[in-house]
């Protein structure tokens, strides 16, 4: 059948997805595949939980839309009451949106909207770090320091952004430096930034707490982001956490910068926040930003047809209530163990496996071809993308991406599986991922 769908590739005929059972989707020919990645980190809870489609189909009997420059709902109030009261640490409101590119897109507006409202308009500049993936809106691309990523649509992104470092301490850290001196380095590159731009320059500095898909589950050097806070608290620069793909429970807290010791002045969430049942995203501002708002013109400078939709709200509400309701950031932290050490027996000694890292259910093997030299594959042997397709054909969905290393080369799988696995399930994804892998790698 000739598809007339815009599909991801031209050159993929895709099977066509018709189920979804817990930890695995069906095709139309009764195929089953174990989603390890859930999609790209947003199938939380598994498909086909009965409690999220019950709440989507109760609200949708009620009210399916209802446009938010006239009324708010009730799926949406209790929404953000919910986040608000999880998030603490002063945050106060909760802008709800369609995705997690447009959550990125609101707390960069929200930042400037504050500065401008506060007789700042010179705080324009957006600090971010190399090798980030903030989203595929312009706005949320030009804050993005992944290269490849970028280079397409480089004459349409802003100019107001400067890059600095990421926390990656596997290729970063040198020899000689401790933990702790590696940490201060690397997050000194911000004060170093702001003072050369002029701190009367800088809006916001943005970042992963917990990198994402392209560089794959970059944890942190403990004490960075303390560094960052303290830093951007000296400057009165905005902290922007991107949680789109590594919050919402995903490394074992509900929001993974409670591991870190600071809470963020804005926080972008998104494929966790409803696991995928319906399309949403939000943006959380402290009190500081929505009380000037407020004061101010009293008017968001931004909107968009769908956001604080019902029929969205209500099922993310849900999935947060079936993650609280059935333990599963217990499980995420239990089975995030297991993951790890199955991954290190399997893939510590790998010759073409560089590096593990990851926390709670997020993990990444970077691939080298050089093991003592960290050297990365050449990007003409689109390793990812064999993966991703061998793995495919095995019955594993797992996410390889390219350009780990430095935005153009490097190689990395990383795993998200929903927060409901079990160890049969690990080690089906286990060793399925070590099948491929050895089979990709001896066909190189």
């Amino acid at each position: 059948m000739t598809s007339h769908v815009i599909h991801r590739s031209f050159q993929w005929d895709f099977p066509v997805a018709v189920s979804g059972d817990g930890a695995y989707i069906v095709d139309s020919n009764g195929r089953r595949y174990l989603d390890a990645s859930g999609g790209a980190a947003v199938s939380c809870i598994g498909h086909a939980h009965p409690q999220v489609i019950r709440a989507i189909a109760e609200q949708a009997r009620k009210l399916e839309f209802a446009h938010t420059s006239f009324f708010t709902n009730e799926p949406l109030e209790k929404l953000a009451e919910f986040l608000i009261r999880k998030a603490g640490g002063g945050v106060e409101r909760a802008g709800i949106v369609c995705d997690g590119s447009e959550a990125i897109e609101a707390a960069i507006k929200l930042a400037r909207q504050y500065w401008t409202e506060s007789g700042q308009g010179s705080r324009s500049v957006i600090i971010s770090r190399r090798l980030s993936y903030h989203g595929i809106t312009l706005g949320a691309l030009s804050v993005s320091g992944h290269t490849s990523r970028r280079e397409k649509y480089l004459p349409y992104l802003s100019s107001n952004v400067e890059f600095i470092a990421p926390c990656y301490a596997y290729r970063g850290r040198l020899s000689h430096e401790s933990e702790t001196d590696y940490s201060a380095r690397v997050a000194n590159e911000l004060e170093e930034a702001i003072v050369r731009i002029g701190p009367e320059r800088v809006s916001a500095f943005i970042a992963e707490i917990v990198g994402g898909s392209t560089a794959g589950c970059l944890t942190p050097v403990p004490g960075y982001f303390r560094r960052i806070r303290e830093i951007c608290d000296r400057y009165d620069v905005f902290f922007i956490a991107d949680e789109v793909m590594c919050g919402m429970g995903r490394t074992g807290t509900l929001f993974a910068y409670e591991q870190e010791g600071v809470t963020p002045d804005l926080i972008a969430i998104g494929k966790g926040l409803a696991g995928g049942y319906q399309p949403i995203g939000a943006v959380l501002a402290n009190a500081r930003i929505t009380r000037a708002i407020e004061a101010g013109s009293g008017l968001l400078a931004q909107g968009h047809t769908y956001m604080g939709h019902p029929i969205a709200c209500a099922a993310a509400l849900a999935v947060q209530q079936v993650i609280e309701g059935e333990h599963l950031l217990e499980n995420v932290q239990n089975m995030g163990r297991v993951l790890e050490r199955s991954l290190r027996e399997r893939f510590e000694s790998h010759p073409h496996v560089g590096d593990i890292r990851g926390r709670g259910l997020f993990w990444a093997l970077e691939l080298v071809k050089e093991k003592n030299e960290k050297r990365p594959f050449t990007p003409s042997l689109k390793l990812a993308a064999r993966i991703k397709r061998a793995a495919f054909e095995r019955g594993l969905i797992c996410y390889p991406s390219p350009g780990a290393a430095d935005g153009s080369c490097g190689d990395h799988v990383l795993l998200a599986p929903p927060y409901i696995i079990n160890e049969a399930h690990i080690e089906e994804m286990v060793n399925i991922l070590g099948e491929t892998v050895g089979w990709v790698l001896s066909n190189e």
